[in-house]
């Protein structure tokens, strides 16, 4: 007997399609794939560095994140234009951007010689997804008000422009130096050269990326606090 759905008083039975789509939990739709591949070159960008020399490892670091940052746009896009929009995609997608962003910046400021132009931008980042994500999880069925919103969409493409530069910025660094930087060096340049324009860029971009992210945090903050209040209070 095919399920059926409500609807008014009595109950009509659903159709053999809509069936299998609420027995099946995930669908391997194209988007779907780009975002779990997205999910796995994640911590891929960390692990170029255990595995590859320098400045190798900077540039498959650039290739991974930028092909990874590519398909947050297709995905999105293709689901939408092949109406394959899924509840597996949209819970996975924001975890793959993030997975990224995370990683990518912890790796970036690991071999910055913690410079503080980079840290303080960075820990703002960072500490807005670990509260924007608590949030969310406190919430629980009420998080649908915190959807994404145009200026969080924005947010994350500043997030992964500035990253992508400040890679090409530590990979041209290490090759304009010829060898890997002494003890306190740090490793953004501070010289006029191509390393140092690119990460002189790619730092004015992280700090206006970490400036969409505290207000986009701010703006899901304040949706969320009529239900944070006590009750009776």
């Amino acid at each position: 007997m095919a399920p059926r759905r409500a609807r008014g008083n009595g109950w009509l039975p659903l159709s053999r399609a809509r069936a299998l789509e609420y027995a099946t939990p995930m669908r391997w739709t194209v988007p779907n794939i780009l975002t779990v591949l997205r999910l796995v070159a994640a911590p891929g960008v960390a692990l170029m560095f255990l595995y590859f020399s320098r400045p190798w490892a900077d540039w498959f670091a650039l290739a991974l994140f930028i092909g990874a940052a590519i398909t947050d746009w297709f995905d999105g896009y293709l689901a939408r234009a092949w109406q394959q929009q899924t509840r597996f995609g949209a819970m996975l997608d924001p975890i793959a951007d993030k997975a990224m962003v995370v990683i990518a910046i912890m790796v970036i400021t690991g071999y910055s010689g913690m410079n503080p132009w980079l840290i303080i931008p960075a820990a703002a980042i960072l500490f807005r997804e670990v509260f924007v994500s608590g949030l969310r999880e406190y919430l629980g069925d009420r998080a649908a008000l915190l959807k994404v919103t145009p200026l969080a969409k924005w947010k994350t493409t500043s997030q992964m422009v500035a990253i992508g530069v400040l890679f090409l910025g530590t990979g041209l660094a290490y090759v304009e130096a010829g060898r890997p930087p002494r003890a306190g060096e740090g490793e953004l340049p501070s010289t006029i050269g191509a390393a140092g324009m690119a990460t002189g860029a790619g730092l004015v971009l992280i700090w206006i990326a970490a400036a969409l992210t505290l207000a986009t945090g701010w703006d899901y903050l304040r949706k969320a606090l009529p239900h944070l209040r006590d009750e009776g209070r």
